[in-house]
């Protein structure tokens, strides 16, 4: 027999026996929530803000010579500048910080701007002097675990705080290997961010809101042709944030975390299969490569921008199913998921076999 515990009334004393008009008021007062008005000011001013540090990055990266040549390693034939990201992490880092201390007192998100700071941080040097890629993996772990024991401290369950300990991890390393051709990085931090906005609510929407409107000031820089790459400092960057918006998320359960996992579906399932083949491969996987699916599509021939437009489609469908597994049982929810990553998984096969066998075909005809 199973004994189900009275809910708490999700009325608000203070609001009953007053108008639509009136308690709209005071529940904004006592949230601390800003104006429409005022959050259409904030994303017009992030936008703004990184379109004009990406210009002054990128020329503070041509005089200190902070340029990307083309290699064997690299997807890209032109020289190009990098730490352009270090602008969307000069605008969305004061965001969370008052958010974190004006708009909510969250320690969580006082905590991810503390996290922030150092991926950024240790991604900024490493734009300037390579490190070990174990001295950023050590950084990165210091920064997720601040993001875990702040929704600790905050009363979440402990489950909680380690898948959010574990997928920052893996998205602050996902992000740094998916900027590997123009856009798609930030393509790909807007469409979650437009995901967060539609599936979450308070303030990881307001987050998300000024995530996204920072990326896209930085996109017509890195987009359809790059003037100047994210580097570390930004890359990784970006990956930190989705993490703290998948902390941000209410109410969790692990039907929760599954639906925010579909829109992260392209880079999560590219990312892992690519490593587990190279660990399988016996190469080293820490070191830069170009064997991701996205990088094989630049080299059989496809162009940056389908290529990008391509992880963009995939993306923003996980979205609608998404968006479609609202409010649904968790039995449905596990089986769309499950479904989908399957769905990808298979995709990313087929794909990376038709490559292959592209790639092997021009060898033969070139020799």
């Amino acid at each position: 027999m199973r004994v189900r515990c009275a809910q708490p009334s999700l009325a608000m004393p203070q609001l009953q026996g007053v108008g639509h008009d009136q308690a709209t008021a005071q529940l904004r007062r006592g949230l601390n929530m800003p104006s429409v008005t005022a959050v259409l000011a904030l994303g017009v001013g992030a936008f703004a803000a990184a379109s004009a540090l990406t210009m002054v990055a990128r020329m503070y990266a041509l005089r200190r010579q902070l340029v990307d040549a083309p290699g064997a390693r690299r997807s890209h034939r032109i020289a190009t500048p990098r730490g352009g990201g270090i602008a969307v992490v000069a605008v969305v880092l004061p965001v969370m910080v008052w958010l974190g201390l004006v708009a909510t007192g969250s320690p969580v998100l006082l905590a991810g701007a503390c996290g922030l700071a150092l991926v950024a941080a240790v991604g900024w040097i490493d734009d300037h002097r390579p490190l070990s890629p174990w001295a950023r993996l050590a950084v990165h772990v210091v920064a997720a675990g601040l993001l875990a024991w702040a929704l600790v401290a905050s009363g979440a369950p402990l489950w909680w705080a380690a898948s959010v300990f574990l997928l920052t991890l893996g998205l602050v390393n996902a992000w740094n290997f998916l900027d590997g051709i123009d856009g798609i990085a930030v393509t790909q931090a807007i469409i979650f961010a437009v995901g967060i906005l539609l599936i979450g609510r308070g303030m990881a929407a307001l987050l998300a809101f000024a995530y996204a409107a920072a990326c896209a000031g930085f996109l017509p820089w890195n987009f359809p042709k790059a003037r100047i790459f994210l580097g570390d400092v930004g890359s990784g960057a970006l990956g930190y944030v989705a993490a703290c918006l998948v902390a941000l998320t209410p109410e969790p359960r692990p039907a929760d975390l599954l639906i925010v996992l579909l829109p992260l579906s392209g880079v999560l399932i590219d990312t892992t299969l690519t490593l587990f083949s190279r660990i399988i491969a016996g190469e080293p996987f820490w070191m830069p490569h170009v064997q991701h699916a996205y990088q094989r599509c630049v080299q059989a021939g496809y162009t940056h921008a389908r290529v990008t437009g391509g992880f963009a489609a995939w993306t923003l469908l996980s979205l609608v199913v998404a968006v479609g597994t609202l409010g649904a049982s968790q039995p449905v929810i596990i089986g769309a998921f499950a479904t989908w990553y399957a769905v990808g998984t298979a995709i990313w096969f087929v794909l990376r076999a038709r490559l292959r066998r592209a790639s092997v075909v021009g060898m033969r005809l070139h020799d």
